[in-house]
């Protein structure tokens, strides 16, 4: 009874070391590389499969799922010899099973060699300040050499992407001078722009007043100088005109004596104010010179007479 019963257990644990040999579950996004007497023999999709007991085995298990690496910080020098700690982090895809297991013997190590040689290349390409400005040129170019130097490794590199530049000490501290004075200069440009601009507004405003005034003052030249005219035209005319009634009046009869009469009387008038505002009395020296001043203003008036009448 109890060899019955040795061999019913002997039986189950055979059956059981069988089953765990030779039935194989395989989860969703997974593949699991299959050998053969240390052969490759297939690759087994997810599911549930079953192997040769003592002859298959699984040799690998690959997940088909993107993976994220991180990249260690390492140094790299610019083309200008500046020296920056710089790490990242990669994205990337497991696409053929085989190639990933037989094609290198690690490529999680081997990815991230790469992509630190291939960053360190393009970084030695280009100055310091471009560094900063090229993070998506950066990403790119490690991309593109990873996924050429992948292709034999079964492996996809979908992304790469710098996650922190760390410059030295000294080079962050001459970085933030260098900004500090160009947002100093950037106010002072400002600063001279707007007092250019306030100088040119002043003096436009300043030359559009002077405009105005000269204006002004030429209009009220103008007017005073036609004032002027219409006041001499208006005395010349008033002149004239009394020159002409003159002239008239001595031409009718008794109008020369008339005039004789009025000169003289303007005369002894004149000579009478004269004799009140001095207290000596002067007499002229030869009275007949009333009659001869009072013949020349006459003689006066009738050429006056003569040339109107030649005029008109």
């Amino acid at each position: 009874m109890d060899n019955v019963l040795i061999g019913v257990v002997a039986l189950v644990v055979f059956v059981v070391v069988l089953l765990m040999k030779t039935a194989v579950v395989v989860d969703q996004q997974y593949e699991y590389v299959i050998e053969r007497l240390g052969k490759y023999r297939t690759t087994l999709e997810a599911g549930f499969h079953i192997l040769v007991p003592f002859f298959d085995k699984v040799a690998y298990k690959r997940s088909l799922k993107e993976e994220s690496i991180d990249i260690p910080a390492q140094t790299c020098i610019t083309a200008d010899n500046v020296s920056m700690e710089i790490d990242g982090c990669l994205y990337l895809q497991v696409i053929n099973s085989r190639q990933s297991a037989y094609g290198i013997d690690n490529y999680h190590f081997a990815v991230a060699q790469m992509a630190q040689t291939s960053l360190r290349s393009a970084i030695g390409k280009i100055s310091l300040d471009n560094t900063f400005e090229a993070r998506e040129t950066l990403n790119r170019q490690v991309v593109e050499a990873l996924d050429e130097a992948s292709q034999n490794w079964g492996v996809k590199v979908l992304r790469y992407e710098i996650k922190d530049i760390q410059p030295p000490r000294s080079v962050l501290d001459a970085m933030e001078k260098q900004m500090k004075a160009e947002r100093e200069k950037r106010a002072e440009i400002a600063k001279s722009e707007g007092e250019r601009q306030s100088m040119i507004n002043r003096a436009e405003g300043e030359r559009a007043e002077a405009i105005a005034r000269s204006e002004g003052e030429k209009t009220r030249r103008i007017n005073e100088a036609e004032g002027q005219a219409q006041e001499i035209l208006k005395v010349a005319e008033a002149t004239a005109e009394g020159i002409r009634r003159v002239a008239d009046s001595l031409s009718v009869p008794g109008g020369q004596d008339a005039a004789n009469l009025e000169v003289a009387k303007k005369y002894l008038d004149q000579f009478g104010k004269l004799a009140k505002e001095n207290n000596t009395m002067i007499v002229p020296a030869n009275l007949a010179d009333v009659s001869s001043m009072v013949a020349t203003v006459m003689t006066t008036l009738e050429h006056a007479k003569k040339k109107e009448q030649l005029v008109g």
